[in-house]
């Protein structure tokens, strides 16, 4: 039966690991020494060596003849082991087996000695997958464990980790396999295998594959597939570069500022089914390209793509100005974050290639000088336009309706802004009319870009919306003198303009002097109000 290449060559010795030396030395004299620990976190990227390396372990420390710390890979204990038959090391993958009661199980099951080996070794696979339950069902047994017992938790994503689990382990942190150690490896495997790898087709593999040795050797399995003469040109059928002439073309509308052209080719992109996020993020690891080559010489080492790719991006690139690249990211960053959020994402893509061929306007909202090649009367339709376009994305975002007229024609010299509503009296106003800004903690972030001495007074604070008045609830007396004296109101605004499109009469009241039992407070029903939403607040009485 055929076996899939990175299974074939998985290593079964610390000598086949390639690019974590600081990790094996280390395990190996561990076991040299007998100074193992308890319990080992081995945390990285995909493909780099953890699983593999936690077997590899498990096999020394029971291996009955091991040398140097290696297991010998000839006595019973390391064949069952590498068959898989080897009841004394127990491999759980956490993202099926992440409840309490799994963990209870395996609680209950070291309490048994090992069968065969001198250690019972429990590898758990993507440990950051367990619930908070069971990690908390884990904790007491991964402190003090039987002596019988060794625990290696493996995960690509460390923050998830409680750091009560962390704290109770030794952490190996591994590294992305460096390029030359993939080519070094995958040259090897194709001589043993009996198919011709090409020097240049290796170094593309091992840049496609980001550093892990897995998704190399499944790349290099679907390279065998097309032809056992592995070329540039095979691995660029296998993996799917080749056609991809239409992100390069949507990008050189965006450097030629052709919104229509870029619009067109998404048309054609989305009847074909193309999937748009995919082509948003395509679209992001291009420009990524784009800086490296305005910005580095040599950068073509680190750009993965086809040669005749490089010069069109070199073409591309010497179209740009650094900015102009800079900002393109931006907001590419900022699309792919809605695309999840997004109902239509033909629209939110439509919507960020009309920015990224008029980020010019962009920059000139922003007070950077805007290089010659826009008129000014195009540059003002641009930055209407994009001005509509926040509003309507941040309207969406937030639930509301925009009604026709609402949105200020900036571009018209007769337009007149609409007459904001009469200000209203806090405590004489609908409590049901106002509405919590649920996302006043990202805003108050980016009120610390402009002025971080304004958005510390605002820790804690929390906002309600009505009409055009904003009610700012605040826990710091001293801040409603300084409101008032500084450029506080400005800075807000300014703000809150990039995100609703309107400008705001702000209300600061405090709630430090507020009697928490005094419900007819409207502070505390607006409190109440952001507490029956889930949202947190923590303002001291």
């Amino acid at each position: 039966m055929y076996q899939a290449l990175y299974r074939k060559w998985r290593p079964k010795s610390f000598d086949d690991v390639v690019s974590q030396p600081h990790i094996t030395t280390t395990l190996k004299n561990q076991i040299i020494s007998g100074k193992t620990a308890h319990a080992y976190l081995f945390t990285g990227s995909r493909g780099t060596g953890k699983t593999t390396c936690a077997r590899i372990f498990a096999k020394a420390i029971n291996c009955e003849n091991n040398h140097d710390g290696k297991p010998c890979l000839e006595c019973e204990i390391c064949k069952a082991a590498d068959n898989g038959s080897l009841a004394d090391i127990i491999e759980i993958d956490a993202a099926s087996n992440s409840r309490v009661d799994d963990i209870r199980e395996l609680r209950e099951g070291v309490m048994y000695t090992p069968e065969m080996c001198r250690y019972k070794v429990y590898i758990i696979d993507e440990v950051h997958m367990l619930s908070a339950g069971a990690f908390n069902a884990l904790l007491k047994t991964m402190e003090e464990p039987p002596p019988h017992v060794k625990f290696i938790l493996a995960t690509t994503e460390i923050h998830k980790v409680p750091a009560t689990i962390v704290s109770r382990c030794q952490h190996f942190d591994f590294n992305r396999i460096k390029i030359e150690d993939i080519v070094a490896r995958l040259t090897y495997i194709a001589g043993q295998e009996g198919f011709t790898l090409h020097e240049d087709a290796a170094a593309l593999i091992a840049r496609l594959s980001d550093g892990g040795m897995r998704d190399a050797l499944s790349l290099l399995d679907q390279c065998v597939a097309f032809d056992d003469n592995i070329t540039l040109d095979v691995v660029s059928s296998a993996s799917g570069i080749a056609g991809r002439d239409y992100l390069f073309d949507i990008l050189e509308k965006i450097a030629d500022k052709d919104a229509a052209g870029a619009l067109k080719i998404v048309d054609r992109l989305y009847e074909m089914s193309k999937d748009l996020k995919v082509l948003a993020n395509e679209l992001l690891m291009q420009m990524r390209n784009l800086m490296l080559v305005k910005t580095i010489d040599s950068s073509r080492e680190l750009i993965t793509c086809l040669p005749d790719e490089y010069d069109r991006l070199c073409s591309i690139a010497g179209k740009m100005t650094l900015d102009d690249i800079l900002g393109n990211i931006s907001v590419l960053q900022e699309s792919s974050e809605r695309f999840a959020k997004s109902t239509s994402k033909r629209i939110e893509l439509e919507m960020c290639l009309i920015k990224l061929c008029g980020n010019r306007a962009v920059r000139a909202q922003a007070g950077v000088s805007v290089q010659s090649g826009v008129s000014t009367s195009a540059g003002g339709e641009i930055s209407a336009l994009l001005n509509r376009i926040n509003q309507l994305e941040n309207a969406l975002k937030n639930g509301a309706v925009i009604p026709q007229g609402a949105v200020q024609q900036t571009n018209k010299a007769n337009s007149q802004p609409v007459k904001p509503p009469p200000d209203p009296d806090f405590r004489k106003i609908n409590q049901n009319d106002v509405k919590p800004i649920e996302e006043w903690d990202a805003i108050i972030a980016q009120i610390s870009e402009k002025d971080p001495s304004i958005s510390g007074f605002l820790k804690k604070s929390k906002a309600f919306r009505y009409e055009n008045v904003l009610f700012l609830i605040v826990d710091n007396d001293f801040f409603l003198k300084l409101f008032k004296e500084s450029n506080a109101p400005a800075v807000i605004n300014d703000v809150l303009k990039l995100n609703y499109g309107q400008t705001f009469t702000i209300k600061v009241k405090s709630a430090k002097n507020v009697a928490p039992e005094d419900t007819e407070n409207p502070i505390n029903k607006l409190l109440k109000k952001a507490k029956e939403l889930d949202i947190e607040v923590e303002i001291k009485k």
